[in-house]
């Protein structure tokens, strides 16, 4: 009885690690995403300094392409309102995550005192 109790356990410890792995994949994700936010943001209110008179370049490989500015202000809007999506995603993600995480815990703390319960057991019978 114990055994399997003890093979359960184990189970569930591994799933347990592997949705930790995950969850700490999905911050560095979102870490990375607040970063080019962040970016993006100072882009933003650099580009609005500017007027029609200014020229704007727009880094592509090794190469500076010119490009009209108001083309740049919506590019820019457009990926922020992009990462601004990917971070909400990645905000219900984690929440899912953390849910499962805690549902986890809980499967794991009862299957451990069941495991002992039944060491106990075993003892009293030998």
């Amino acid at each position: 009885m114990a055994e399997a109790i003890q093979k359960k356990l184990q189970s569930e410890l591994e799933k347990y690690q592997q949705l930790q792995k995950d969850v700490s994949k999905s911050m560095s994700a979102r870490q990375k995403l607040e970063a080019q936010l962040t970016e993006n943001n100072i882009v933003k209110e650099e580009l609005a300094l500017l007027d029609s008179q200014n020229t704007v370049y727009k880094l592509i490989g090794p190469v500076l392409v010119k490009q009209d500015l108001d083309e740049a202000k919506a590019t820019v809007s457009k990926r922020l309102e992009y990462i601004n999506g990917e971070i909400q995603r990645y905000e219900t993600l984690l929440k899912e995550m953390e849910r499962k995480s805690e549902q986890h815990r809980e499967v794991l703390s009862s299957l451990q005192q069941e495991y002992q319960r039944a060491q106990g057991q075993a003892v009293g019978k030998v």
